[in-house]
Formats: structure tokens, C-alpha cells, sequence
């Protein structure tokens, strides 16, 4: 369970060798887009960005007790007065309507969220994917922090009968242990010691907000700090 951390420029990752799925499900731009939730922010991957792409290209909105999130590149989006500290837990309920299981488009939470709107910005998230796979995964400035391989587990649920998918995804921070929680299930669980440090977060404390891959249209309920 306990990796040592493998820095990958975030380009290499988004532009693999070869015919990638990124090159066949290029950005989409999404009609009449823009943060529309008083207090958020985002900030699109940096390889989107250099394409061309803004935050503007995907629509942020509220609908009701629910956040929606049509999305175009992949991006972060966070309140600065979501800020956790010693020990907590952050969460939220994600539910896609009609996912594409055959390409997957994942969602999740960060924690440990520092400079965000600067080139120097770190965090580190657990996402889920529809086909009952996860991934612990972080930015450190303009490199990747891969912290563990992406892998099925029993805990990540699949579609239901009418097509739909949701996952509570979940990071709880306790003493030195942060562990990423699917579904009420630990499905990876770090030393404080592993996720801090030179090339990767700064704190597990900072900011906390929602991850998003690009193409994802999602809605999310009860996010927030509980302690």
C-alpha cells in the first residue's frame, strides 16, 4: 500500500506515446460556461491550458442543494473558506447520469490545497471512475505526483440498473494517517510522512475542493468538512 512517490511531468502524462485516449475525446467546450457559485474558483490542467482552453470552456453551477458540473478540459475547483485543518474529513457524493464505461471520466476530492491560483500550487485527491476503479494522484507546480496506480476495488460502484453511477469520495485526515475513503471503505491509507515533503504537498492541511477529469457531467451533493 505504501508506494514512494514517482514525479511525472503532467505533459508526459497527458500526451502519451503513441495514439492516446486523450487524442480521441479531445476538450469539449461546454455552451454558456463560467463559474456561476459565489466563493469558487477553478483552475484547468495545465496541458488544456495550453491548448487554448479556459475554465470558461465547462459550466460550474448550482442547481438546488446540488453543485453541477458540465465539464470541458480537466480541472480543480475550490472555496478558500473550505480550509481543513489538524484532523477532518472532507467529502462529497457524485452522480453521473450516464456515464461511458468504455472511457471512463473520473471525479473526487483533494485535501493539502496550497497556492492554487499561482504555478506553484500542491494537492493531492482520490478519485473514483465508473467502471469500480480509483486513483490517489496530486499536482506538485508543473509535475504530477503519482502516489498509487489506478486499480479496481469491490467498495467503487458501478452503474446501476438505470444507467446512473454515484460514489461518496472521501479523504479523512487523522494524527499521521490520511486515508482516501469510498463508499464508507478505506481503499488506500498513507503515513502523513509519505503525502509531505520535498515534491509533494506542503501540509494535509490548506485548502480542500472537487477534482474533475475533462467530458465529465456530474452532480455533487453534501460536499464539505466535517471534523
Amino acid at each position: 500500500m505504501y508506494r514512494a512517490f514517482t514525479l511525472v511531468m503532467a505533459l508526459a502524462l497527458a500526451l502519451p506515446a503513441g495514439s492516446g485516449a486523450q487524442d480521441q475525446d479531445p476538450d469539449r467546450k461546454v455552451a454558456g460556461g463560467g463559474i456561476r457559485v459565489k466563493g469558487w474558483q477553478g483552475r484547468i490542467d495545465p496541458a488544456a491550458a495550453k491548448k487554448g482552453s479556459t475554465i470558461n470552456d465547462s459550466r460550474f453551477e448550482q442547481k438546488g442543494d446540488a453543485l453541477h458540473l458540465a465539464i470541458g478540459p480537466a480541472a480543480i475547483y475550490w472555496n478558500p473558506a473550505h480550509t481543513a485543518t489538524g484532523n477532518f474529513t472532507v467529502k462529497g457524493t457524485f452522480r453521473e447520469t450516464k456515464p461511458d464505461t468504455s472511457h471512463p471520466h473520473p471525479y473526487g476530492v483533494f485535501i493539502g490545497g496550497q497556492k492554487l491560483d499561482t504555478p506553484d500550487l500542491s494537492l493531492v485527491y482520490c478519485i473514483a471512475y465508473s467502471d469500480g476503479s480509483f486513483l490517489v494522484r496530486g499536482f506538485n507546480g508543473a509535475s504530477v505526483v503519482q502516489v498509487g496506480k489506478r486499480q479496481p476495488h469491490a467498495a467503487v460502484n458501478k452503474p446501476a440498473a438505470d444507467g446512473s453511477v454515484t460514489n461518496e469520495v472521501a479523504w479523512q485526515v487523522r494524527d499521521d494517517r490520511a486515508e482516501c475513503v469510498i463508499n464508507g471503505t478505506t481503499v488506500a491509507s498513507y503515513p502523513r510522512s509519505e503525502l509531505v515533503g520535498p515534491g509533494r504537498l506542503e501540509s494535509t492541511e490548506g485548502i480542500v475542493g472537487i477534482r474533475v477529469s475533462h467530458n465529465v457531467d456530474v452532480t455533487v451533493t453534501g460536499f464539505g468538512i466535517t471534523r
